[in-house]
């Protein structure tokens, strides 16, 4: 088998699937948003990071933007953040809650709840009548805290859901699919979307399981992508790349998961793959932080895998240096996830330029990016004989690695750069303030 095989490899086209780039709005006026979302730099958490290059296109766009969020909990070098910052004309203000022990589950559960409080009274403001309130999933509850305020005060606000939930808590088997609590969650989410202005999701399998759930609010739900700077993720050889240097990644064949390792994403075919490679010239190298990664370092452990290294978070100015540092871009959705989650990493590689490898069901829409693009192949869950087979393709054909890669930044400076999605954005936005 050759590498032009795995390019073969299509999915039948749905129109819907990638949303085109909205035409430019042209305001009448400074449309006032507020955006509430508990994670913000110097947070390194993604959602954080894409909600700071959110505010900033809004504000180019036309908007008056404000953030409300929490005092950092995944920061390198700060505990503490100012109550209230600008950045440019965005104004930045922050809960006075300090987050208690945010990586364990309960202790994430908690700072969830406080901020969540906080940011019911933030909603209560007479100000805030007058804004639109986007809110996103982080934590999960706190669209219902927009739905409250709606009814009291009637301000305007757009769910943004990152996550869907209960549905990915059923999925894991925390709680059952008919569970009262479930059927609660779900009715109240219902309501939630019914009252709100707009439901943002961010691929076209979240739109179709909302739409599934409550058929009613179909027309208010809008496809948006998440997307990746390509000036600020450039892509740089291995041999100039100080990053690559330090860890020793120039010479063997590097392949890089970059991000959270979750119970939303596959870290087993990923093993499987290395397993296979064992005794090649390769290097898996995992940089994060999440529930499966202490699971995966035993295991790679136990099995004397001399072919992995783990690496924490690194701080943004660091990314477009650890994010070039490799051969091959990993991206995984654990089975069943397809349609409650949407990997932001997927974007920042394709800025990078090197090809991608994707582990996905075989339904998911990163099926379709990839045909699109023309920039990888994807595996089914399970398939790490695929993914190592691909590797070995990718090793001996430089070449035809670095036209993918370079395939992937085309595609993704066509569709998903910060502009053309804040665009889209500020288009239900202002649709909202209407």
């Amino acid at each position: 088998m050759n590498i032009s095989d795995w390019l073969k490899k299509s999915s039948e086209i749905h129109s819907d699937l990638i949303s085109p780039p909205l035409e430019q709005v042209k305001p009448r006026g400074r449309v006032k948003v507020s955006v509430v979302n508990q994670f913000f730099p110097p947070d390194y958490a993604p959602t954080g990071q894409l909600i700071e290059e959110l505010a900033k296109q809004l504000d180019r766009q036309g908007a008056e933007v404000e953030v409300f969020t929490g005092q950092p909990g995944y920061a390198f070098q700060s505990e503490r953040a100012p109550a209230f910052e600008t950045l440019g004309r965005v104004q930045v203000r922050r809960s006075r809650t300090s987050q208690l022990f945010p990586h364990r589950i309960r202790g994430k559960a908690i700072n969830g709840i406080l901020f969540s409080l906080r940011s019911f009274l933030y909603l209560l403001h007479p100000r805030r009548q007058q804004h639109v309130i986007l809110l996103t999933s982080a934590p999960p509850f706190l669209p219902i805290l927009g739905y409250v305020a709606s009814l009291l005060l009637g301000i305007s606000y757009v769910c943004l859901i990152y996550d869907l939930y209960p549905d990915i808590a059923i999925e894991l088997g925390v709680i059952p699919a008919h569970h009262w609590l479930a059927r609660l969650w779900q009715a109240i989410n219902c309501r939630v979307w019914r009252q709100s202005k707009g439901v943002i999701v961010l691929s076209p399998a979240m739109k179709q399981r909302i739409v599934e759930l409550c058929p009613q609010v179909q027309s208010k739900v809008s496809v948006i992508h998440s997307w990746a700077n390509p000036d600020w993720i450039v892509p740089l050889p291995k041999a100039d790349n100080w990053f690559a240097q330090e860890h020793q990644l120039v010479e063997p064949f590097t392949v890089l998961y970059s991000g959270n390792m979750g119970r939303c994403h596959d870290v087993d075919t990923i093993l499987d793959a290395a397993i296979h490679l064992r005794d090649e010239p390769v290097r898996f190298v995992c940089i994060g932080a999440g529930a499966k990664r202490e699971g995966l370092m035993r295991q790679v452990q136990q099995l004397g895998l001399t072919n992995f290294q783990f690496l924490p978070y690194q701080d943004r100015q660091v990314l477009p240096y650890s994010l070039t540092a490799c051969d091959l871009s990993l991206v995984s959705v654990a089975e069943g996830m397809e349609s409650l989650v949407a990997p932001s990493k997927l974007y920042s590689a394709l800025s990078s330029g090197r090809p991608l490898a994707v582990i996905c069901p075989p339904h998911s829409y990163l099926n379709q990016i990839l045909t699109e693009a023309n920039c990888g192949a994807s595996f089914r869950n399970g398939d790490g004989q695929g993914l190592a087979q691909f590797i070995r393709l990718l090793m001996q054909d430089r070449p035809t690695a670095e036209k993918m890669g370079a395939a992937g930044r085309a595609y993704l400076q066509k569709s998903f750069t910060p502009e053309a999605i804040a665009t889209q954005y500020y288009k239900v936005l202002r649709r909202a303030a209407g």
